[in-house]
């Protein structure tokens, strides 16, 4: 409770407190909230505060401010925001000596006016830092505005640390050499820091594969085409939904993996899946949008070739004639091909296998339509030409070689092995419904 913050309010000034906390309820939205049993109720009755989370203590007869000093003493307040009555009678509560006391003692900032609450919550915003990665060029949005609101929506809570993507740098290698600098820092600081990715699929599987196994918790806020990994995780595409995501402090612990030497959060495709990628050129996608992957997915399967594939899980090798092979760690229901189980499940330290192996077009349109049908229902696929498979560690040799694509990015390597890592990544996200 070491970010938690107190309201109290004299009678009188309960009113301009609540205004207050109308204008400023993205900035105190991520932290614990605490009042006085009488101001948590009014919060709770009126429309504009009803949203914020607040714990109540006792009521100011029963004592309430006292316990705020006590919780002042033990080092579980961040700051506490005291719109306080000035012609109330001295000692009358909540005793503002009693909270100027407890506050020099504990070193705690004490906030008696709308002004010093804004000015004691930028102060706290210096303590939780984010390093945000925006990739300029993603999606169809003006960047200076998309960043300028991202901005506004954080910065009253966060210390916010911009590095710009560019066309010659790996936003991944950015990444790793940013976590290098944060994991030198004294023991104790890295857990105030957080890594926001802005961007499209790519940029996200870049620095998720860099912030993979730190420790350091990711925040996502999508600017992309397909926008995959956000939909997976029910993060919302919408920019200011998506950083209020961010302050909420909510996270989702779940895995990432690697093919060969190469960082994988979202999946990775042989055959088919690599050649729509291909096709799916920026242009294309700039223009179209998602329909981009379907054009080029049609364009795909009127020239996919069958190829042999030799895969290998634990030892047991299968070989099979295959026109596409799909390996997922993280996909929505939109990445049909990931779709044979009808739902890839993030979280359970096994990676989801979908083996296509069509002989005419005709019988590939039917799998597809098997692979949606089980991504609809959320049940596994029934149909004779898809193999499905899940497996912590896999290794795949084709013949002829194909083409592979891992997170949208177009690779040579064959054989492929994959290896899932549990529990790799911590990401904010909403929490999920009841």
């Amino acid at each position: 409770m070491a970010h938690t913050l107190v309201l109290l309010a004299s009678e009188t000034r309960r009113e301009a407190l609540i205004d207050w906390l109308d204008r400023q309820a993205l900035a105190v939205a991520g932290f614990p909230l605490l009042a006085t049993a009488e101001l948590a109720e009014r919060l709770r009755s009126d429309p504009r505060t009803a949203q914020l989370p607040v714990m109540a203590l006792d009521a100011l007869a029963a004592g309430g401010d006292i316990q705020v000093a006590a919780r002042l003493l033990a080092g579980e307040v961040a700051a506490v925001i005291a719109f306080l009555d000035p012609e109330a009678a001295a000692g009358a509560p909540p005793d503002s000596r009693l909270l100027i006391r407890a506050c020099d003692l504990a070193a705690v900032p004490l906030a008696l006016n709308a002004a010093t609450a804004e000015l004691a919550l930028r102060g706290l915003a210096h303590g939780r830092s984010s390093y945000l990665l925006f990739n300029p060029v993603a999606g169809q949005g003006e960047a200076n505005a998309d960043l300028a609101l991202i901005r506004s929506i954080l910065e009253p809570q966060l210390l916010v640390t911009v590095l710009l993507t560019s066309a010659g740098t790996d936003p991944g290698d950015q990444c790793r050499e940013l976590v290098e600098l944060l994991q030198a820092r004294p023991a104790g600081e890295v857990g105030n820091v957080m890594i926001v990715a802005c961007g499209g699929d790519g940029t996200v599987s870049a620095v998720a594969g860099a912030v993979a196994g730190t420790g350091i918790p990711l925040g996502v806020i999508p600017r992309g085409t397909a926008n995959a990994f956000a939909a997976a995780l029910d993060i919302p595409t919408d920019l200011v939904a998506a950083c209020e995501t961010i302050l909420a402090g909510h996270t989702h612990v779940v895995d990432a993996a690697r093919c060969n030497d190469v960082p994988m959060t979202l999946l990775a495709g042989v055959g088919f899946e690599a050649g729509m990628v291909d096709r799916a050129t920026r242009e294309l996608k700039t223009m179209l949008g998602p329909l981009a992957y379907v054009l080029a997915g049609a364009q795909q399967l009127a020239s996919q070739q069958p190829f042999r594939a030799r895969v290998e899980i634990d030892g047991t090798i299968t070989e099979v004639q295959a026109a596409a092979i799909t390996v997922a760690n993280v996909a929505p229901a939109t990445s049909v091909l990931a779709q044979g189980f009808g739902r890839v499940i993030p979280d359970d330290g096994l990676l989801e296998v979908t083996i296509a192996s069509p002989s005419t077009r005709l019988q590939g349109l039917n799998a597809l339509a098997s692979l949606l049908t089980s991504a609809v229902v959320q049940s596994p696929a029934n149909h004779p030409d898809l193999l499905c498979l899940r497996a912590s560690h896999i290794t795949i040799t084709t013949d002829p070689p194909q083409r592979l694509v891992i997170d949208g990015e177009m690779l040579e390597a064959d054989p492929v092995t994959f290896t899932c890592l549990p529990g790799a990544l911590t990401v904010f996200a909403p929490l999920p419904p009841p």
